[in-house]
């Protein structure tokens, strides 16, 4: 069934949609939601004339794969010649949300000669099938939704580009590894990694986790599959965590890089630094490991409120590059996105942005050792005060207002918290990229976890995070040493002049779930032959 919606600007299109969502998005109903259809004519103008025409919104059904109906729209370009062919862009939504989310975007890339095909991903609202987590189901869903587009529409087979944010992004960067049609993708706020996004440090990303399950329960129909891996990951079933990490392997672009690299999209990722679901490492090892055209974008913020405004229809950087990507590699056009470096970074603060020829030339700076040297002990199981702020928010408030989680570091108790703190630093350090913390730790059971953090400490002690990242262990010999290396989630952050770096160690942080058993004690330590340090990588000054 098709409804048809001429729109003349972004707010009718919205009022269009979001009247006829408010009328039955229950996502429980998806299997017996009968298709509607409904023709709204085009507005007219205060004086009572109809404007030009925009470009075409249709609402469709469309069949998925094994046999499920998706919930769609589709924007075709204004004034589409009969038996013409307009490039093709195919976008998933994120998880939890309905067809309407890229109405803006979508109407945008359409007014610009594009046919724009947006669905609402299998298991959430109206359309069918259960939650799958970007599994084999979901490429084949976008395969399939290809199919359909090529059938209906004036979508041109030779120029087929796919993106989406977040879920959208997963499930896109994954099905350019299935679908060699696919010839540009756009991969916003995304994983390349599922395990290291949200099992870091085999470390349970709780908060995360968490959002994802509620969301997913809320607004869709979890397969049993995704219930089962859940419930044993948010339980820390350990005698489950092969199947689970080779669950998540298989919902990995980066498992796939060498048929993504054989199919030769262009590919560009977007990600915020402070990105609480999907931190910004795996992504840069994933771009590193592209041969075809490629870019790869940071900016501050959290999960997808990077882009976000542009999703409302406001300027945003995000967004007009993801549309000059897509007129570079589907319809040719010889913009420079191409030209430009391909690693385009906004650091934290106030600054500008920085061009990088890859990802290794962003700390090209060298690196500044933090030593170790004093040993440190403390009990676990106690939150010191350290932390990494909340899901969605502490990063958001960094974003806009410079506020990241603080601390009191001499505040800190020394019972439950380590802490070294370097000189007062002479100028300016613009750290950029990967801090890695090499340390020797003795503890007093088999298991445990501690969280690092970076900070950068003014002159009355308040500590701004920089960055951090969670560690776990099980089934070490109690009482007996052994070396962790551990890399903390990238950034670009500028320390002033006047200010320390202090690296924290704590047990608990309420973004991620512990391990450790009641008594735990850890011992840090810097063996003569094996001294512990942080290494920060700088900017070239």
């Amino acid at each position: 069934m098709v409804r048809t919606v001429r729109t003349t600007s972004t707010a009718t299109a919205m009022a269009a949609v979001l009247a006829a969502a408010a009328l039955g998005l229950a996502p429980h109903q998806a299997q017996a939601a009968p298709a509607t259809t409904a023709t709204t004519t085009a507005a007219t103008t205060t004086a009572g004339t109809v404007p030009e025409a925009s470009s075409e919104l249709r609402f469709h059904d469309i069949p998925g794969s094994g046999g499920i109906t998706l919930k769609g729209n589709v924007f075709t370009p204004s004034g589409a010649r009969p038996g013409a062919k307009y490039p093709l862009i195919v976008l998933p939504t994120s998880w939890g949300l309905p067809q309407i989310e890229y109405i803006t975007q979508a109407k945008k890339l359409a007014d610009s000669g594009y046919v724009v095909v947006s669905y609402t991903s299998r298991g959430f609202w109206l359309s069918g099938g259960e939650i799958e987590t970007a599994g084999p189901a979901d490429t084949a869903d976008v395969s399939a939704v290809i199919d359909w587009a090529l059938a209906n529409t004036a979508g041109d087979p030779a120029h087929i580009g796919l993106g989406g944010v977040s879920y959208g992004a997963g499930i896109s960067l994954l099905a350019s590894a299935r679908d060699p049609r696919i010839k540009a993708v756009v991969a916003l706020s995304g994983w390349a990694d599922l395990i290291e996004s949200i099992y870091s440090g085999r470390t349970q990303h709780l908060q995360a986790a968490g959002l994802l399950g509620g969301a997913g329960f809320l607004t869709g129909r979890p397969g049993p599959e995704l219930q089962q891996i859940l419930g044993d990951f948010l339980g820390s079933k350990l005698d489950r965590e092969p199947q689970m990490i080779e669950w998540g392997k298989q919902r990995s672009a980066s498992e796939k890089v060498d048929q993504i690299n054989a199919n030769g999209a262009a590919i560009m990722l977007g990600n915020a630094w402070g990105d609480t679901i999907f931190p910004p490492n795996q992504y840069a090892e994933f771009f590193e490991k592209l041969t075809g055209p490629k870019r790869l974008e940071f900016r501050p913020g959290d999960h997808a409120t990077a882009e976000a405004t542009g999703l409302f229809g406001l300027p945003n950087d995000t967004w007009t590059n993801a549309h000059r990507w897509f007129d570079r590699y589907l319809k040719g056009e010889l913009n420079g996105v191409d030209t430009e470096a391909p690693v385009q970074i906004k650091p934290r603060g106030d600054g500008g942005y920085e061009g990088y020829a890859d990802w290794k030339s962003v700390g090209s700076g060298g690196t500044e050792k933090l030593m170790l040297s004093d040993s440190e002990h403390l009990f676990a199981g106690v939150d010191s005060g350290a932390n990494g702020g909340v899901v969605l928010l502490s990063n958001v408030l960094d974003q806009f207002f410079q506020a990241p989680p603080t601390a009191s570091i001499p505040l800190l108790p020394r019972a439950f918290a380590a802490v070294w703190q370097s000189p007062r630093q002479d100028a300016d350090r613009r750290v950029r990229g990967t801090v890695r913390l090499h340390t020797t730790l003795t503890p007093t059971k088999s298991d445990g976890t501690f969280v690092a953090y970076l900070y950068d400490v003014g002159p009355l002690g308040f500590g701004k995070l920089i960055s951090n990242a969670p560690y776990t262990f099980h089934g070490r010999p109690a009482g007996r040493s052994f070396g962790v290396d551990l890399e903390l989630f990238s950034t670009a952050y500028d320390v002033p002049a006047g200010h320390r770096l202090a690296v924290v160690v704590d047990t608990v942080d309420p973004l991620y779930i512990e391990h450790n058993p009641t008594g735990a004690q850890l011992t840090f330590s810097s063996p003569r032959t094996d001294p512990s340090y942080v290494s920060v990588p700088l900017r070239e000054q």
